[in-house]
């Protein structure tokens, strides 16, 4: 009775661990995709039509290539599900270690997810307007344009509103990646120290964009987090998270 008892545990345990690897794997290819998704889209895609100077350039270079920016609308939702999925993935990995943070995080995590999903909304709406399939009356057509080209302008600091809660909820993740020494605690603390400089960056632009406009401050604020998502990305995707026997209540903060 012993034994058979003892091989249920067994059983559950390697179950459980199996669970947790494929988890990890599937964070790191999202870790993967959270990095390359957007930077190629701005390199590829927005970079082509934004005119900061010139909100009615910017329609016009929509206008002139609409297929790729109806590409980059796609890109941004699925910019979004990864955010979804790597949520999801985190949140079963670490509910064990504490459960109520892992749903503080997973919370935030839908929320970063839901309003990039609106920002892409938005951003087809406008789309919609400047090729007239819109109805919309009220402006003339260079207003219009002029109009939607400034809403696609500020899309960067719009964007600064889900950046909030992604530098919130990896910093709370990656805490109690941290905790559960899953992987190296060297890397998971480079990890919370990356997002708590994206939420600051997300902060600075909301407050002082004219500051968020700095290279020297975007590159001291962003590069971190490309090299930290590269890193951990492939760490979880080839070598997984260590399954160490916790003791103890993984419950307490």
């Amino acid at each position: 009775m012993t034994n058979h008892i003892e091989d249920i545990a067994t059983q559950n345990r390697r179950s459980s661990d199996m669970t947790l690897r494929k988890a990890a794997q599937v964070a790191g290819i999202m870790f993967l995709l959270s990095l390359m998704i957007p930077l190629l889209n701005w390199i590829f895609v927005h970079s082509k039509f934004i005119v900061a100077e010139n909100a009615a350039d910017t329609a016009h270079n929509i206008l002139a290539n609409e297929f790729l920016f109806r590409i980059g609308i796609i890109n941004d939702l699925i910019t979004s599900a990864v955010a979804l999925v790597l949520a999801l993935a985190l949140y079963i990995i670490l509910k064990s270690i504490n459960k109520n943070l892992a749903s503080l995080a997973l919370f935030l995590k839908l929320t970063e997810a839901i309003l990039l999903a609106v920002i892409a909304l938005g951003s087809f709406i406008a789309l919609l307007m400047l090729n007239g399939r819109a109805s919309v009356t009220v402006f003339e057509p260079e207003q219009l344009q002029a109009l939607v080209g400034l809403f696609l302008n500020a899309r960067i600091s719009l964007s600064a509103i889900p950046m909030v809660f992604l530098g919130l909820n990896l910093m709370v993740f990656l805490y109690l990646l941290f905790k559960s020494k899953y992987v190296p605690g060297i890397l998971s603390g480079f990890g919370i120290l990356s997002y708590a400089l994206i939420f600051i960056y997300a902060l600075i632009t909301v407050i002082s964009p004219h500051y968020a406009a700095i290279m020297t401050i975007q590159i001291i604020c962003w590069v971190p987090s490309c090299f930290f998502e590269l890193i951990v990305g492939f760490w979880l995707l080839i070598k997984g998270v260590n399954c160490p026997e916790m003791s103890g209540d993984k419950n307490e903060f």
